[in-house]
């Protein structure tokens, strides 16, 4: 987290898990990952009750969420529209029953495939890339491996 900040200055970070945000060791260990920034832990129904004051603020912030499938709910199901931003980041997807290795610790299931697709047809480019300097590519050259 803290290399994105300096790449791309926020003011906090706002994390979207509905475990993480029931877990205080799960919480702390997001908070942990900045250093001086501010990090709000919330459950989905949260962030839908608070985005609107998080468009509205002044702040910056990174929206992260654990997987591609609550980006999705975020961003074509609740129809949030994150300011300008045009291209989402997708971080580590460990490699886990059922996905497909894509990269380093990029690997992806068929239905968060289906995930990422819904939110490039929404208008956003999607984007594997582990750190600001290490980037395998762009979901496009990825999603003919699902079928799409």
């Amino acid at each position: 987290m803290t290399r994105w900040a300096r790449e791309y200055p926020c003011d906090g970070l706002i994390a979207v898990n509905d475990a993480a945000a029931s877990n205080n060791v799960l919480k702390q260990a997001y908070k942990a990952a900045t250093d001086d920034k501010k990090t709000f832990v919330w459950t989905m129904d949260a962030w839908q009750k608070k985005c609107q004051k998080v468009l509205d603020s002044d702040s910056r912030y990174f929206l992260i969420t654990k997987n591609p499938l609550d980006m999705k709910k975020i961003l074509v199901d609740q129809g949030f529209v994150p300011g300008d931003v045009k291209e989402i980041i997708v971080g580590p997807c460990n490699d886990r029953p059922g996905s497909i290795k894509l990269g380093n610790n990029q690997s992806i299931t068929q239905e968060e495939a289906e995930a990422l697709e819904e939110i490039q047809k929404a208008g956003y480019k999607v984007k594997f890339q582990l750190l600001p300097d290490v980037s395998i590519g762009y979901f496009d050259d990825f999603k003919s491996k699902f079928g799409l």
